[in-house]
């Protein structure tokens, strides 16, 4: 597999909690007014990195990307323990996410978060976005959710992006919690397969069936 060379984004300390007149700590506060929020169709809202971010769902090809995806995975992942999922909340500390995919058991009961609004990020065992164009969207996949998957302790990142260079799959692996990064960095261009080296989707490849194939 060819990998290509990869800048490691800074990383960003943890957030403060501290609480306020109300007793209420930040990540509560905003917590709750995700709860209350009622978004009109076609739109998500996510908690990252302390702020709530609302967002269009994605374009028709960021979802051809997605549904080959998950229909690959689906085959995958057929008569074992682990189902994948997408347009579902993944929850960590009063954080959430909404993955494009992730990988998490086929019985999710056990693993709802205290609230019943998703599933606890402890269980999901791969996450998957599907880069969107435009500066601040390119901007949450490739950085900040980075660093939030890898706080949670995902053991498996796949980034799949159009709009790098001439597209590239980055699989992301040994998650460094306390650092807000991963050790395991492999990154390479459209046209050559990449796979995703441990947990329930060992060996799964995202290759020109899933991306199309290198682009000029």
């Amino acid at each position: 597999m060819t990998a290509l060379a990869h800048e490691r984004p800074e990383t960003m300390p943890e957030f403060s909690t501290t609480g306020s007149e109300n007793g209420l700590g930040l990540d509560e506060v905003v917590w709750q007014a995700w709860k209350a929020m009622e978004l009109p169709e076609g739109y998500r809202a996510e908690i990252i990195e302390g702020a709530i971010e609302v967002s269009p769902t994605g374009r028709l090809p960021h979802a051809r990307i997605v549904n080959r995806l998950r229909d690959a995975l689906v085959r995958f992942l057929r008569e074992g323990e682990y189902a994948a999922y997408q347009d579902a909340n993944v929850v960590f500390r009063r954080k959430v996410w909404i993955p494009d995919l992730f990988v998490a058991p086929e019985d999710l009961e056990p693993y709802a978060d205290e609230d019943g609004l998703g599933v606890d990020a402890a269980a999901v065992r791969l996450v998957v976005e599907v880069v969107s164009p435009g500066r601040l969207n390119e901007d949450r996949d490739r950085v900040r959710k980075r660093r939030e998957y890898a706080r949670a302790g995902i053991p498996v990142y796949v980034i799949v992006d159009d709009h790098d260079a001439q597209g590239t799959v980055t699989v992301l692996t040994e998650p460094r919690p306390d650092k807000g990064d991963w050790l395991g960095v492999v990154r390479v261009p459209y046209g050559t397969d990449a796979e995703v080296p441990k947990g329930p989707a060992m060996g799964f490849v995202i290759g020109e069936a899933v991306t199309g194939p290198k682009r000029a």
